[in-house]
């Protein structure tokens, strides 16, 4: 691939990304008001990061199960309202502990 092709390729995600960005910006000059659409647009960036990256979760480890059981703890840690880097180091360690039990009772 040649560097011009990256190049128009880069510029055109840039400007496909402001637009998104940018269009909201330029089409609504006056602050929403209507309670429904601003809890809507409250609630989108959760709803997208959720739909991205749980089928990652699930998939990512040698079993299902053991993903479940890492994504419970991690909800109840995050429920719970620990840190970021709790949360993370408290499901991976869930996920580490499952897979080991189901490898030593031969589960897996």
């Amino acid at each position: 691939m040649s560097v011009e092709r990256i190049l128009i390729g880069t510029l055109i995600m840039a400007g496909v990304t402001y637009l998104v960005r940018m269009l909201p910006l330029a089409i609504f000059k006056k602050k929403i008001t209507n309670r429904f659409v601003r809890s809507f647009l409250a609630y989108v960036p959760y709803a997208v990061l959720a739909a991205m990256t749980l089928p990652e979760i699930l998939y990512s480890t040698g079993s299902v199960y053991s993903a479940g059981f890492g994504l419970l703890v991690a909800l109840v840690l995050a429920y719970h309202n620990r840190g970021l880097l709790t949360v993370a180091l408290g499901s991976s360690a869930a996920v580490f502990a499952a897979e080991w039990l189901l490898r030593a009772f031969q589960l897996m």
